[in-house]
């Protein structure tokens, strides 16, 4: 059986350098299981490892999609198993859980759901109606979506009214068994150190020239209805260039939304994955989950 190391955890928690960290030290390549750095031109803003970063590792799955172009879960399974089956032990690093979930796990798509465009009736709406719609149709889907994550809530409506059957529904219908041998390794740290951590690096991505980023999107003919815009850290520049915010309260917008997402994906990891966690601002912690990492890997 394929062994697969995840490095998971929440957004700025360290996952990039610890994953290169293990890459060097099993001499293999990193998939990356970003949503958002699967687009070329969202460096910035999707915080994209850079190659000084990367440090000679090869990464997989970045700068693969133009950002008109949609990218789901189901892409992301069939890529990153691709991947995996290729070689005896492989690297994930990041990825939101339904990502992570979709590949790890016995979870197969059905046609409804791998790429399915959402149904026009559902493209006059507005987010507010789309929503309450789901929450009426599939509550227990909707909790699981942002309420603001317009393409997915259309995409589970779509899937119940062409399907007939709630996607809440089709998931339970997995055994929710892993498919690989796997080891997940969250990162985490104290909350307060971790939210000066996120503040930091939304105020450090302003520094390196955010705006121009999202500028220069704009201008190559991008609008904030793409899925590569749909992030954090774009999707918050839609208010300034509709002229209803200054960018500033982009910036606090970026930072708040930030904060939430890491507490989110707290919760779903903790909640959804057998997670091995350890403080990455611990020497000692890092030590003991590489001891931890090293004797799994080494067991047949």
């Amino acid at each position: 059986m394929n062994k697969v190391l995840v490095i998971a955890g929440p957004t700025a928690s360290g996952k990039t350098a610890f994953s290169v960290e293990m890459a060097k030290l099993f001499g293999c390549d990193i998939i990356s299981g970003d949503s958002v750095q699967v687009y070329r031109g969202l460096d910035i803003g999707s915080g994209k490892v850079t190659e000084e970063e990367k440090q000679g590792v090869v990464h997989h799955l970045i700068d693969i999609r133009d950002p008109r172009e949609p990218y789901s879960a189901a892409d992301f399974q069939k890529m990153a198993r691709e991947l995996i089956e290729q070689k005896p032990f492989s690297i994930i690093a990041g990825g939101t859980g339904l990502y992570l979930k979709s590949c790890l796990y016995d979870y197969s798509f059905r046609s409804e759901e791998s790429r399915v465009p959402a149904d026009p009736a559902f493209e006059a709406m507005d987010d507010e109606s789309l929503y309450e719609l789901l929450k009426q149709q599939d509550p227990v889907q909707a909790e699981k979506i942002h309420p603001h994550n317009r393409r997915r809530v259309m995409r589970s409506l779509t899937i119940l009214k062409r399907s007939g059957m709630r996607q809440s529904d089709i998931e339970k219908q997995q055994k929710h068994e892993m498919i690989y041998d796997v080891f997940i390794a969250g990162c985490t740290m104290d909350r307060k150190i971790l939210y000066e951590r996120i503040s930091r690096r939304v105020d450090g991505m302003f520094e390196q020239g955010l705006v121009r980023e999202v500028e220069g999107l704009i201008d190559s003919g991008c609008t904030f209805d793409d899925p590569g815009m749909q992030g954090i850290g774009y999707r918050e520049f839609r208010a300034y260039f509709n002229k209803e915010a200054d960018l500033d309260q982009v910036r606090e917008e970026i930072k708040k939304n930030s904060r939430h997402y890491a507490k989110r994906q707290y919760t779903w990891l903790n909640h959804q994955m057998p997670v091995h966690w350890f403080d990455v601002t611990d020497e000692n912690e890092r030590r003991r989950i590489t001891d931890e990492i090293r004797e799994w890997r080494e067991k047949v």
